[in-house]
């Protein structure tokens, strides 16, 4: 019996894809962004995370079969047909469990419903390859197109990730490229122009750019972990109007919350 290591399962979710939504977010993570927004999914194991002030916690991890999964999403199966949503599969890095995701997004695809991969490109394309035929769409984050920023500071593998991207843009998948726009990182003329180099080298057309936040300082407080980014204050707006100009020169740019 096929088991998947679950986070949290989020309902009514408008920000991980068209129309209403069920965010599946899996456990496990083979990068280490340190901005990251979803530290919970990290680790593969239980996290517990305790609010003094509101005097409750909160636990996340536990296996789920995926009989168990479709039957919870499509609790509001009514509200996927009516809005044009479906379900996003996210992280972590889902495609960690590639196997068991085409499973689930294969059960899902037989009941009608839009599936939605939501990942960082840092596995093997055979892990893309189990998974594709039952997607409908993909989000792809792309990071920094630093060979070392992306080693050093966030554990990837820049060259497996451009391969991985370029390939799945030669597929018929919808495929929406994303970058989270993190100061000191990726928000530099420079860096943006690599990434633009980088981006219409694989052929892609479109991008959206995610401006940084600090809405998840609360999980790290509640994790006991320290927050790099815990003084960075929010992309100014200025900024976000700069790495707009710079990649609309080779790109149709589009701007998420």
């Amino acid at each position: 019996m096929i088991q998947l290591n679950i986070s949290d399962i989020q309902h009514f979710s408008v920000g991980d894809g068209p129309g209403i939504r069920t965010t599946v977010f899996l456990k496990g993570c083979n990068l280490r962004c340190p901005w990251c927004h979803n530290p919970e999914t990290i680790s593969r194991d239980t996290v517990t995370l305790t609010y003094p002030k509101a005097n409750k916690s909160v636990t996340y991890g536990r296996l789920m079969t995926v009989d168990e999964i479709v039957r919870e999403v499509m609790e509001d199966a009514d509200f996927y047909r009516q809005s044009g949503g479906g379900v996003t599969v996210s992280g972590g890095e889902p495609l960690l469990q590639a196997e068991a995701v085409a499973e689930l997004a294969k059960a899902l695809q037989n009941q009608g419903v839009s599936v939605l991969l939501d990942t960082a490109g840092c596995v093997p394309w055979s892990r893309f390859e189990a998974v594709l035929p039952y997607v409908d769409t993909v989000f792809f984050d792309w990071k920094t197109s630093h060979p070392t920023v992306m080693k050093e500071r966030i554990g990837g593998d820049l060259p497996l990730i451009k391969s991985n991207l370029a390939r799945l843009l030669q597929t018929a998948k919808e495929t929406h490229i994303r970058i989270p726009l993190i100061p000191n990182v990726n928000t530099s003329e420079e860096a943006l122009t690599a990434i633009a180099t980088d981006l219409r080298e694989v052929g892609a057309k479109t991008v959206a750019l995610l401006p940084f936040h600090r809405l998840a300082v609360g999980k790290y407080e509640a994790m006991g972990i320290p927050y790099p980014y815990r003084d960075t204050p929010p992309l100014p707006a200025d900024a976000l109007r700069r790495a707009v100009e710079i990649l609309s020169k080779n790109f149709t740019v589009y701007t998420e919350k």
